[in-house]
């Protein structure tokens, strides 16, 4: 299999001085949506979509003032998972798998640019973005993006294998098994990993489970203290998501070397993923 990283939103929040550790108060941060394409034998899989055609082009019929405030997207069509997969050569249609870490905006506001796709995802992300139980939730959950009726495959907690130590590991319906989806709950109620087998190593597509690059360094973990109190704002349960970090710091420290982790909203971790990518390439 072969898998390209893209970027599917660059977001330019305001504190970067806390996030990066560079710059003035006032310094923007670069943020990015790293989404994977993977080419297989039956068609492409997208493993998150960033934001969509209809979220760029009318922000307002999506995206709520407090996500616009706080990240402060760009809005370029061409970052668009469907843009960058036909500049790949490919028509959208071929992309026939959506693998989805949780159902956020900006993790799935293109799913409505892929129709024909059968969407994944975690069961208890699924109920709950079906839901909109509470505020946070009604915020961060925009039912536009599933109003054409996607195909949904939900997985459940009660089955699955382990993998390096993580429990209810599942493979996806009509999927190669060399992909899989890592339950790391949290930041929302279902939120997700995915679990790619490259053959001598694996990648580990960690969501929002952490934000930094660093957080999961084998010898000094590191998170910005801004960046630490966004996750803490974020976070739906915070003792589950503070041991799933736990559990990526165990499975750095004891498989660096053959698992790859890395967040979906850091800048050096997608630059390096590209860069181990090409050089395979």
């Amino acid at each position: 299999m072969r898998v390209h990283h893209l970027n599917c939103a660059t977001m330019r929040p305001y504190g970067g001085r806390l996030i990066d550790g560079r710059g003035g108060l006032f310094h923007r941060a670069t943020m990015v949506c790293h989404c994977l394409l993977i080419e297989t034998d039956d068609g492409l899989v997208l493993v998150d979509t960033g934001l969509g055609v209809g979220d760029v082009t009318d922000p307002d019929a999506t995206l709520t003032p407090r996500f616009r405030f706080i990240a402060q997207p760009v809005l370029d069509i061409e970052e668009t998972a469907v843009r960058q997969v036909a500049r790949l050569g490919y028509d959208p249609v071929d992309v026939r798998h959506i693998v989805l870490t949780h159902l956020d905006v900006d993790h799935a506001g293109g799913l409505p640019d892929f129709p024909h796709a059968t969407v994944h995802v975690h069961q208890a992300e699924h109920r709950a973005a079906m839901a909109r139980a509470t505020p946070a939730e009604r915020s961060r959950y925009r039912p536009q993006h599933w109003a054409h009726g996607p195909d949904w495959r939900t997985y459940g907690a009660a089955d699955g294998e382990r993998w390096f130590g993580f429990e209810a590991v599942r493979e996806l319906d009509g999927l190669p098994p060399q992909i899989l989806l890592i339950p790391l709950a949290g930041h929302t109620r279902g939120h997700s990993g995915v679990a790619v087998d490259l053959g001598d190593r694996w990648l580990l597509h960690a969501g929002d489970a952490i934000f930094f690059h660093r957080e999961t360094d084998p010898v000094r973990p590191y998170c910005p203290p801004g960046l630490d109190g966004f996750q803490r704002m974020m976070e739906t349960e915070r003792e589950p998501r503070l041991a799933n970090q736990e559990r990526l710091r165990a499975l750095a420290r004891a498989h660096g070397e053959k698992v790859h982790i890395f967040p979906a909203h850091d800048l050096t971790a997608l630059r390096r993923a590209e860069d181990r990518a090409a050089s395979r390439a």
